[in-house]
Order: structure tokens, then sequence, then C-alpha cells
């Protein structure tokens, strides 16, 4: 929340020999006299009155976003045990899935068709089995895994990598809603935190720090998801790799961790039989017939209205009589499932699904 005061700051605050509700409200010369930079001291002293706090408390209620900090009871178990667990998360939600077992599923934000099916595969069926699908909310894969769980009746979490009010994306907006309202959203960051390009790894070793096990779908070699399967093997949590093509540049990170001893994932019992022993999982009771899951009724429906000649948003909403919402949400599932594409100004196109 304070301007200049960040994870290295808190944690000497926290290591002092007072607790740290005790701490913030000591002066700047008795903070500086056990070892906090005076600049700091003084930072904290300034901005840290009790107006500043109760304006933040107000804000959040408005907001419906919840606040936890590494004391609390309801603070995810997991996350406590990484290297530098964040000392608050914002989240908006679920916050009882902090408490159920997660796997992580991430790869590229331009994945192969192969590449898509595997991601939505598996993030169903884990889903379906009782794991909560976590991921960053990013293009590609996370938005596919998102989407894939919450399809099944599962659970998901979304880590971002901003404050909670800064969608990115901006076409996942529909999704970030649907995940706030039947999943969870979570960030480190206070509201009004813009994205900076360093605040990937950072939303990353969350990613992997509130899961057993990362999967890694589809990445190349500098893939942002293999940064968060090796915050996952610094933890000592499992990696799994799902193998593509060896030719594929997008399967390079996947092979590269299998050969450095990821485990290898051909379907979702790979993993089930992995945690049988370990975790007691609730499966969903999943009713839909599992053949034909490629497309729901809606996106059908949708789809006709869509032809190989670009169509505008209004000129969908029109003729399909839908609401607005409705809409966004079916065309985001469509882009997902590779079913059209988006062109400029909010126009849609068919394609032939081998993108």
């Amino acid at each position: 929340e304070l301007q200049g005061i960040g994870w290295k700051t808190i944690a000497r605050l926290a290591s002092l020999p007072v607790p740290l509700s005790q701490a913030v409200q000591m002066k700047a010369s008795e903070l500086a006299a056990l070892g906090i930079p005076r600049q700091k001291a003084e930072q904290i002293k300034q901005q840290l009155t009790l107006d500043f706090i109760r304006q933040r408390q107000a804000l959040y209620a408005k907001h419906h976003i919840g606040v936890l900090t590494i004391s609390d009871e309801g603070y995810p178990p997991m996350l406590r045990e990484i290297a530098q667990p964040p000392w608050v998360l914002y989240y908006k939600g679920r916050a009882e899935l902090f408490m159920e077992p997660a796997i992580a599923v991430v790869g590229t934000r331009n994945p192969t068709v192969y590449g898509r099916k595997m991601a939505y595969r598996l993030s169903r069926q884990l889903a379906e089995g009782g794991f909560v699908i976590v991921s960053g909310l990013a293009r590609g894969i996370d938005g596919i895994s998102h989407l894939a769980a919450l399809e099944s009746g599962g659970a998901t979490i979304g880590v971002t990598a901003g404050g909670l009010d800064f969608i990115y994306p901006k076409e996942h907006a529909p999704l970030y809603r649907t995940i706030s309202e039947e999943g969870l959203i979570v960030s480190e960051f206070p509201l009004g935190t813009q994205i900076r390009k360093g605040m990937f790894p950072l939303r990353n070793r969350i990613i992997a720090g509130l899961s057993s096990g990362t999967v890694v779908v589809e990445g190349g070699l500098d893939s942002g998801s293999l940064i968060t399967a090796e915050i996952a093997l610094e933890e000592s949590r499992d990696v799994f790799a799902v193998p593509g093509q060896v030719t594929s540049p997008k399967s390079a990170g996947a092979l590269t961790l299998l050969k450095d001893g990821a485990k290898i994932v051909i379907s979702a019992q790979d993993i089930f039989e992995e945690y049988a022993h370990k975790i007691t999982l609730n499966p969903k009771n999943i009713t839909r017939d599992q053949s034909k899951v490629e497309m729901s009724r809606h996106e059908e429906e949708i789809l006709q209205y869509i032809a190989f000649e670009p169509v505008t948003f209004d000129e969908i909403l029109r003729r399909s009589g839908s609401s607005f919402g409705h809409l966004h949400s079916v065309l985001l599932s469509l882009l997902i499932k590779n079913k059209i594409e988006q062109l400029p100004g909010s126009r849609y196109i068919r394609t032939d699904g081998h993108h």
C-alpha cells in the first residue's frame, strides 16, 4: 500500500523483536534505532496514518475485495511455505478455495491447436477430479485452463500481475468477471498498481506457491511458464510437462523440463496417481456427456451468426438477440477454443481451427 515500501522492508519490520502491529506504531527514530533505514522509517510514518488505513479499508469494502495478511488464519497454507511469501493477498471471490488442493496449469500465450486441446482436456479432467486449477490469467494456455475448469463445474484461481483493477489482457474482462464470481482472483499488489514487466515473475512464484504441482503444457525456452516451473522445483513442488513434437519450438520448454526430470503427463490420470496417497480430493459430480464436451449449446448458437467474412460485435448482438454480457463470455470461449478469431474494430471471423 505504501509507496517505496517493498517486500524486504516489511521483512525487516517483521523480524524486529516486537509484533508487526506494534512496529508500525513506533516513531521513525525508534524504527531507525532498530535497523530500519531512516528514509524508509520516515516514509512509513508519513504515509501510514489512521486516516490512510481507514480510507484503504473503505475502498476495499466498496470493491468487494478481501485482504489477507500472512498472519491471518485464512492465508493459503501452501503459499506460506515458500521462500518469499506475499505479506498481503488481495482477493475477489471464494476465499475457501485457498484451502483446497490445487494444481497450476501454465503455458505459452500462443499455443498450437494441440496445446489448446491438451490444456483444455487436462484442466477439465483435473477440475472434475477435485483440483483447483491455478493459472496466470494470460492469453493462450492460461485462459484456456481457467475456462476449462469453469466449464467443468470445477474451481479456478487466477493470479494477476498488477492490482485487481488492472485487467490484462483487456479481452479477458468477461473471464475476470466470471472467475471473481465463481472462482477466485488474487494479487499481492494493492488497487491502483499498474503492471510492469518485472511483476510477471513475482506473480509466477504465487502460482507455483499455491499449487502442489505445476503442469507446463507448451512453452518456448524463454517462456514465463518455465520460470514458474523453476520456482516450483526450487520450492520442492512437483513439475509435470506435456510432451510435444521435438521439432516444435513451442514444445522446446516442456521437452527440456522432461529431459531434466520433470514428470511426463499424457492424461490427468498421471497426476491423480501421483497424489493418490498424499491428497484427498472431492470429485465434482459431472453429468455431461464427456465425448461431446467441445462445444456448448450457447456456443453452437452464436457460432451460426459468424461467417468466414468479418462480422461486428453489434451485428452478432442484434442478430442473436443475446445480452451484452452473455455474448461477451460466449465469444471469449469461442476464441479460446480457436473456433473464431478477433479482428481489429471488434469484428469476428470464423477460423477453420488450424491456426
